[in-house]
């Protein structure tokens, strides 16, 4: 195994257990935490709600602190010490568990994803540094692949582990995947090029953040358009994620464990798509691929829509949806990778996060009144979100090249 191939095994590795553990701890609490004793004034959906937002405000308010470090250290070095991090975090969780804490475990979350939150650029940045610019889409498609097959593994195992409840069991796997992650992350040897290391960074307020950064990505050609796909990426992804619930229980009259195998045919879908679209981005063009995946999903998504048809049927539109949007969104990750903003690109990361979330935040405000104004009718939703991929596509083709 030459260099090259043993950093990409490790980066890999490194975020696929990390996003395991992040989500691990959070379903962990979503589905063991109801049967705990909970405050008169809590109950099980604002719980559930609670324990989702401790995972996005810290993207929403650290993003710009998160790239203006990269502009200062190694990005290997960040990611170290995030990974040390981890331990102590850890360590509160299983205390929560242990005492039947609601507030220790919320506070862990939060935690976990103010330490996901700052090392996330430097995470992303290693891709370019190991594969350099012409294997971005690869390392890209793999790495997006890893992330998603962590999210379905973590979430499968913290319903498992509900039903077979055991908080040694629980707390030690905690413990188990930090230390996985962070060997792993050790273990990436990367030269990383130290050219135009500064002092002089934007500033951490969030929206000022956003206003330099975009400013910012002007001068780079496909930089804000790779921006706005991987945002609306996640946006459509958090749209279908919570409408498949509704759809699957609601429109189709089916059980939670039908609608969690339909969910679970989803994150595959996206997984391969990624795999699928990083190897292809050496044979098309981006554009190519992000029509393509635009178009495909309108297609799947009004097909539902028009027909609704059964949860069989379903599932295969919803494998081909998820499918073709990870071939959609790999392309436009790259195009971020491709810019040669030299130390700057943990900023460009990092700005590619905080409005990722605020598209995520966008998206569930979309999914509430839609539910609402049409008496949670879930073709509705999907009717939506076509048109935001639509608006999308109409968007990527009247720009500028």
């Amino acid at each position: 195994m030459n260099i090259r191939t043993r950093n990409w095994f490790y980066l890999f590795a490194a975020n696929f257990w990390g996003i395991l553990n992040d989500n691990f701890i959070k379903h962990c609490l979503v589905f063991i935490a109801a049967m705990w004793s909970l405050p008169t004034w809590l109950s099980q959906s604002q719980l559930i709600a609670a324990i989702s937002a401790a995972l996005v405000i810290p993207y929403l308010l650290f993003s710009p602190l998160s790239g203006k470090i990269t502009l200062l250290y190694s990005k290997q070095t960040i990611f170290r010490i995030c990974k040390l991090a981890e331990f102590p975090i850890v360590m509160l969780a299983f205390l929560s568990f242990w005492t039947e804490s609601v507030f220790l475990g919320w506070l862990a979350v939060l935690l976990m994803g103010i330490q996901s939150c700052m090392y996330s650029p430097s995470k992303y940045g290693l891709i370019r540094d190991i594969g350099g610019k012409e294997k971005v889409n690869f390392g890209s498609g793999v790495f997006e692949t890893m992330a998603f097959l962590a999210i379905l593994v973590g979430t499968c195992l913290a319903a498992y582990l509900s039903d077979h409840y055991n908080r040694l069991l629980v707390g030690g796997l905690f413990f188990v995947f930090a230390l996985l992650g962070c060997l792993c992350c050790f273990a990436i040897k990367v030269k990383e090029d130290k050219d135009g290391i500064t002092d002089d960074f934007s500033t951490t307020n969030p929206i000022k953040f956003i206003v330099q950064s975009y400013k910012y990505a002007r001068n780079f050609k496909n930089l804000n358009a790779g921006v706005l796909g991987v945002s609306v990426f996640w946006l459509v992804g958090g749209l279908l994620q919570m409408n498949l619930v509704l759809h699957c229980t609601h429109t189709l009259a089916q059980t939670n464990t039908m609608a969690g195998i339909v969910m679970s045919i989803a994150a595959i879908g996206i997984a391969l798509g990624c795999t699928i679209g990083g190897k292809l981005g050496s044979v098309f063009k981006d554009k190519t691929l992000i029509y393509a995946g635009l178009m495909s999903m309108i297609i799947c998504m009004m097909l539902i829509v028009v027909f609704n048809p059964n949860v069989y049927i379903c599932a295969c539109l919803v494998f081909v949806l998820a499918f073709m949007g990870g071939c959609f969104e790999i392309p436009c990750l790259a195009m971020i990778q491709k810019a040669d903003t030299g130390r700057k690109n943990g900023e460009m990361l990092a700005y590619m996060n905080l409005v990722t979330f605020v598209f995520v935040l966008l998206g569930s405000a979309i999914f509430s009144l839609v539910t609402h104004w049409t008496n949670e009718n879930s073709l509705a939703v999907f009717a939506v979100t076509a048109f935001i991929c639509l608006l999308t596509f109409v968007c990527f083709a009247l720009r500028k090249e």
